[in-house]
């Protein structure tokens, strides 16, 4: 599970989260939950981790990335949480803790990122370094809502640019995905991702991101207004 969902940006509340712990619980299962844009949650009743429904430690491995919530793409940090409580069962039905394997797992095949990284990882955490996260967030997703009301103003189904900071809008008429990037990049010389490219269910839709500058942002909306 991936929520919330890159590249929809769908979020769960806390009763579908719970549905999913409960299956998991019954039939013996793992989930695995990336949580990558967890700190882009903005609306109340999204929980921001799997752990937070009842039961969610015996059954799910969260993982949690440094690149979009502090911006250390290319650094590859992050981290895995695998709580002590959570079990796996082997082809004879015993039990195993899934904490035990993962660790013997990790220090037999990974030595870990380099300390400068991990020192600047752990400045994230810092009061200074959430202070600093959580402008950033906000400024990425002022441009979400710029992008967002901008669009439905022109006219655009839009959908998204709330708890994640990509924006989907429907192409008009019958378009295609590619058709319309086309248009867009020929008439107002914006691009952005045509939705056939995360598969059938997205033809029909472009997606725009947030990360950008103000100045972009603003640009980009004004030209599609005008242009398109």
């Amino acid at each position: 599970l991936c929520f919330p969902n890159n590249p929809t940006g769908v979020t769960l509340v806390r009763d579908e989260l719970k549905a999913w712990v409960d299956w998991a619980r019954e039939n013996r299962s793992i989930i695995l939950f990336d949580a990558a844009y967890e700190a882009y949650i903005t609306e109340e009743g999204v929980p921001h981790s799997i752990f937070e429904v009842e039961g969610a430690r015996e059954v799910a491995v969260e993982f949690r990335s440094f690149s979009k919530t502090a911006g250390f793409t290319g650094t590859r940090c992050a981290y895995t949480i695998v709580p002590k409580e959570a079990v796996v069962y082997d082809c004879r039905g015993e039990v195993h803790s899934l904490n035990s394997l993962w660790m013997r797992r990790q220090s037999t095949k990974f030595n870990g990122v380099s300390y400068p990284v991990q020192a600047g990882a752990a400045a994230v955490f810092s009061h200074e370094g959430q202070r600093q996260v959580k402008e950033t967030i906000a400024y990425y997703m002022e441009n979400a809502r710029l992008i967002r009301e901008g669009l439905q103003k022109c006219g655009y189904k839009v959908f998204g640019g709330v708890n994640a900071p990509y924006i989907w809008l429907k192409t008009p008429g019958d378009m295609g995905s590619w058709d319309f990037f086309d248009q867009l990049l020929r008439s107002a010389w914006v691009v952005g991702t045509p939705g056939a490219g995360f598969g059938a269910a997205g033809e029909g839709y472009l997606r725009l991101t947030a990360f950008g500058t103000r100045e972009n942002t603003e640009t980009a909306v004004e030209r599609i207004r005008t242009r398109m």
